[in-house]
């Protein structure tokens, strides 16, 4: 399936991303220091360290929802509670960023964030969580199964209760 790979591919580029930020920001951070130059009055020293800090965070949420999509692959199961709201708010990130970057940077930078955007969707929808809900009651109400083979939910397990199928019509 493709559910693993995605999660794979994402940690991935969200760990590359996460360098790549932390290493932009601490390099612009190095250019206003050396430019001792200011920005409506404020000091290039204070500039200089927000810079470094804003990029050393900005790339720890990165490299957090990055072990998030690891964790996710690594357990072929969906992400949950803080995770899932982690990657939410990355994917959130990654459509803002794209909007900026096209005209900011160029298309290459949009393609990349949206190419981004479209892989933490992507483990999203491969990890859907619909396995023994309501969609999968028969026409009389009872539960007709999860969709697996034996009767049970996709994954094997049941719960531990027996899965009774509906009664066959009867020919009167």
């Amino acid at each position: 399936m493709v559910r693993r790979p995605v999660a794979w591919v994402t940690a991935i580029v969200l760990f590359a991303e996460a360098i790549g930020i932390a290493l932009v920001n601490w390099f612009m951070g190095i250019v206003v220091d050396r430019q001792d130059m200011s920005l409506a009055g404020l000091d290039s020293d204070v500039m200089s360290t927000s810079s470094k800090v804003a990029g050393l965070l900005f790339g720890l949420y990165f490299a957090l929802c990055g072990v998030v999509a690891l964790r996710v692959a690594l357990r072929d199961r969906a992400p949950a509670g803080v995770g899932r709201i982690l990657l939410f708010s990355a994917a959130v990130v990654h459509a803002l960023l794209g909007a900026f970057t096209v005209g900011l940077v160029g298309w290459g930078a949009f393609a990349f964030m949206m190419v981004v955007l479209g892989l933490i969707v992507l483990i999203f929808m491969t990890y859907d969580r619909r396995e023994g809900t309501v969609s999968d009651a028969g026409p009389d109400g009872g539960a007709t199964g999860g969709g697996a083979a034996d009767g049970g939910t996709a994954n094997g397990s049941n719960g531990g209760t027996p899965v009774i199928p509906p009664p066959a019509p009867s020919a009167s």
